[in-house]
């Protein structure tokens, strides 16, 4: 009935072989010196002059700094460039990142025709043409369920939850043909996408499913009254406005597609339990920006 994909992170620990490996593995105190390698200790009476004197290490010897490419491994490591915007196409995250927690969302896929990608190359230049330009979306999906926060020990029993749930729901078929402007809570990003013109009913009853184990968790249930959509292609801040004086330029687009209107075929057959962790490496496809 559906999939669930894990991306588990790694954890970072240090350890001293690394220092040991440089120096040989030889001790590197006075007291080591003197109770394992007499002959390695400094001659002060000059007795043995064939014999350099062994340079004693600075207490504060620094430490060569890691590659970039290891620190991108282990995200706990990163510093506050992490939450720099500007790495992220101005996305800010709707809630922080705490280490433990796992940003959660059920969905139903959308697999783009071929000609889709035609179609979206016209939308944003029709965009563009009005002042506001557009980011594609990476993926495409139809969301029933807010972006929610998950510990990692729930992420077994909140599964089998949904997978109880949703056995017995029935196979069925929807459509989106309708272009809508939506804008997240707090106003930092604005979203073209494509309204659900059939099979609202049959997704309300899914969605009823999925609140029945966010409930059980104590986690945020779906919107009241949800528009369900397909989020196309989106902008950073509020440009609502903006957006909304070209969108039915947009709509023409999709209605006079020259194979009659475009619409967006959606088999609800497989819904997926979305599991990414709160980083930037792995979460910025999700709905937690």
């Amino acid at each position: 009935m559906y999939t669930t994909t894990y991306r588990m992170m790694l954890v970072s620990y240090s350890s001293s072989s690394d220092e040991e490996s440089e120096n040989g593995g030889e001790a590197s105190n006075d007291h080591d010196i003197k109770s394992f390698s007499p002959m390695c200790q400094e001659d002060p009476e000059g007795l043995n002059p064939g014999k350099k004197p062994k340079m004693k290490q600075p207490a504060g010897k620094p430490r060569l700094p890691l590659p970039g490419c290891l620190l991108a491994m282990f995200p706990e490591d990163m510093d506050s460039k992490t939450e720099d915007s500007s790495l992220h196409g101005g996305r800010v995250r709707s809630f922080k990142h705490e280490r433990g927690n796992w940003a959660t969302y059920v969905y139903l896929p959308y697999h783009p025709e071929e000609e889709f990608g035609d179609l979206m190359e016209e939308l944003l230049s029709a965009a563009a043409a009005c002042d506001v330009v557009l980011t594609r979306q990476e993926e495409f999906h139809l969301s029933l369920s807010q972006t929610v926060v998950l510990r990692h020990h729930w992420i077994q029993p909140f599964t089998q939850s949904l997978k109880a749930g949703l056995l017995h729901c029935k196979r069925f078929g929807c459509l989106a043909g309708r272009l809508k402007i939506y804008c997240n809570a707090e106003r930092t990003r604005t979203f073209l996408g494509m309204e659900v013109v059939t099979g609202h009913a049959q997704l309300l009853d899914l969605v009823r499913v999925v609140d029945r184990t966010m409930t059980e968790f104590h986690l945020d249930t779906f919107y009241e009254d949800p528009s369900f959509h397909v989020s196309l292609a989106w902008c950073v801040g509020d440009l609502t406005v903006q957006l909304g004086l070209c969108l039915q330029e947009l709509q023409r687009l999709i209605d006079n597609h020259e194979d009659g209107p475009f619409l967006l075929r959606l088999d609800c057959v497989e819904s997926l339990h979305e599991t990414a962790p709160l980083m930037k490496s792995e979460g910025f496809g999700g709905n937690h920006r």
